[in-house]
């Protein structure tokens, strides 16, 4: 510890001094690690992230499996159900060796699949509206697996990633925005309007923040699961293709282009084969926007990145004729996107939607038009207003968050 005195020379300077054994820059390494430390068990405690990136990920993965569901309906039966030539036996079979398991598998009635194919479709659509979200996505992982296992054969990437997002969204509170249980949080808050709420026992208080606390933590970490997946796919398959001579060559979309398989136009796959020079772009551009994916996610460079993704995904799903894989991977990559992002989707569309004379002007909404379902941790839905999006601390002595509940 320093002291006040003199030091004998003037050239002297005092060195603070720490525990033994640890010199002023091990201290400062200490500090620094400690500090990223809080910074990173903040931003996993604090408050969900991407609220609005985990909405669109349920949007736009319960409409794919839906749009998949109705559009293999003619032959429900031939992939999944008694008229399969993959058989119950067989797939009960393969399940002993992989693990997996289908609810399709249970009995060998026509009525009961159709019965489940019902189910399915049905689970499909409110998980996509957010109706009771958190036992909507469990069920619709469920589902996912359910018929994914039942013809694993017939499954490809996009199926593949639908799987592995399903089972990823259960852990995300993907129904606190843009859903119907949004909507009546909304309204029941409008309607408590500022009744101060009744007193809580104080272990009761403290149960009820644990689990906000714990709700969060499982959101955060799902997403930043859901993000390190996308950058592995991105980044294995730009690795692997890297190894192969033909996307060296600049020549794999010409070989890919000439395969039947993946020709669902050939006149336009023909079309778009007569320019080399683009092809050998194309193919580099690929590559190199996979590879370098992961390393663009914390700077403005990401931006373009996933617009070109987005050209390219779309350009899968024409040439080559796969829209379910590539409207994944459009999903998958739209979680990258802020949410103030998303919010000025949103207020454009309230803007369009005005001057068209198709809702009431902003100022007849009324509150719970804009709001979005609060967290309460150890606060009431009560209390000043500000704009939607914004935070507004909790009662003194708590040092928590608690979203504005308009």
């Amino acid at each position: 510890m320093g002291t006040d005195q003199t030091p004998p020379f003037p050239s002297q300077a005092v060195t603070p001094t720490g525990p033994p054994g640890q010199t002023p820059t091990g201290t400062g390494v200490v500090r620094w690690l400690s500090d990223r430390a809080d910074t990173l068990w903040a931003l996993v405690t604090g408050r969900p992230v991407s609220l609005y990136a985990a909405a669109v990920l349920r949007i736009g993965y319960g409409l794919l499996y839906l749009a998949f569901l109705l559009r293999e309906f003619p032959h429900r039966s031939e992939i999944w159900g008694p008229g399969s030539p993959w058989t119950p036996e067989l797939a009960q079979q393969l399940f002993e060796q992989s693990g997996w398991n289908s609810i399709l598998t249970l009995s060998g009635s026509s009525t009961y699949f159709e019965l489940c194919y019902a189910a399915a479709v049905v689970t499909s659509v409110l998980f996509t509206l957010g109706w009771r979200t958190r036992i909507m996505s469990v069920l619709f992982a469920v589902v996912v697996v359910s018929f994914h296992a039942r013809a694993i054969f017939m499954t490809d990437g996009g199926d593949n990633l639908i799987l592995l997002m399903a089972l990823y969204l259960v852990l995300t509170a993907c129904g606190r925005r843009w859903s119907l249980d949004a909507r009546r949080i909304r309204r029941a808050v409008a309607r408590a309007g500022t009744t101060p709420p009744s007193a809580k026992p104080f272990w009761l208080q403290q149960l009820t923040d644990a689990r906000v606390t714990l709700t969060t933590v499982v959101h955060n970490c799902g997403l930043f699961v859901i993000a390190a997946q996308v950058c592995l796919l991105y980044g294995a398959a730009g690795l692997y293709k890297v190894q192969g001579p033909s996307w060296g060559g600049g020549t794999a979309i010409h070989y890919v282009l000439n395969l039947e398989l993946f020709q669902p136009w050939p006149a336009l796959s023909h079309l778009v084969d007569q320019y080399p020079t683009v092809i050998a772009v194309a193919s580099y551009v690929t590559v190199l926007l996979q590879v370098a994916f992961p390393f663009v996610l914390f700077g403005r460079l990401k931006y373009p990145v996933l617009a070109m993704l987005l050209g390219m995904h779309i350009g899968i799903a024409v040439l080559m004729g796969l829209p379910l894989f590539s409207g994944a991977m459009i999903v998958a990559d739209a979680a990258f996107l802020p949410d103030r992002f998303y919010m000025f989707l949103a207020r454009t569309a309230r803007r369009i939607a005005t001057r068209a004379g198709t809702r009431g002007s902003s100022s007849t909404e009324g509150a719970d038009s804009r709001s979005v379902p609060p967290q309460f941790r150890g606060g009431s839905p009560s209390g000043p207003q500000s704009t939607p999006g914004q935070e507004r601390p909790a009662s003194a002595g708590q040092g928590k968050l608690v979203p504005d509940p308009r």
